[in-house]
């Protein structure tokens, strides 16, 4: 299935100049939201996953069908202040200034094997701070998958050393 033709392609948003890819139409379609999720399900399967782990929003939207498809759990990664238990972080620099990511201190066990998804590989910022906060609780990230790769952006560079699988490339 051509999966490309389920994304939206938005000029100038969110400001002047960025071309902003748009999952919503292909999430809408049942039989191409399927077709993706059981791509990433069948890339999971052999690496003996044991848990699905995507920062937020769209993390969710990819991982949870994926954890649910292979049985197993999802855990969640949010912004400072979201989650309501005892939590890890870790700093991560954006273009202009920082944020923070969390995760339950509790949310991976040492030794677990973690399949970290999310809708988009662009800078790799937001997934090599997943990548940390995986590895400081002692996951091991055995894959990370995502629908779309901006291929211009390199952040693949960000996340060298890691198996990535990625839906489609622009």
């Amino acid at each position: 299935m051509d999966l490309k033709q389920f994304i939206a392609i938005v000029p100038d948003y969110p400001k002047p100049g960025i071309t902003f890819k748009d999952i919503t139409p292909l999430m809408n379609n049942g039989e191409a939201y399927k077709y993706a999720t059981d791509q990433i399900v069948s890339y999971a399967k052999d690496k003996q996953i044991d848990l699905i782990v995507g920062p937020e929003a769209r993390g969710f939207i990819i991982g949870c069908p994926v954890a649910y498809s292979l049985g197993i759990g999802f855990a969640p990664v949010r912004k400072e202040g979201k989650l309501p238990r005892e939590t890890v972080k870790v700093s991560y620099g954006l273009e202009y200034g920082s944020d923070v990511l969390t995760i339950h201190k509790d949310a991976i066990q040492p030794g677990q094997r973690v399949l970290i998804t999310d809708d988009l590989l662009a800078t790799g910022g937001t997934i090599d701070a997943t990548i940390q906060l995986v590895e400081q609780l002692g996951g091991v990230v055995a894959g990370i998958a995502f629908l779309v790769e901006l291929t211009y952006l390199e952040g693949r560079k960000k996340l060298e050393g890691y198996d990535i699988m990625t839906l489609m490339n622009y």
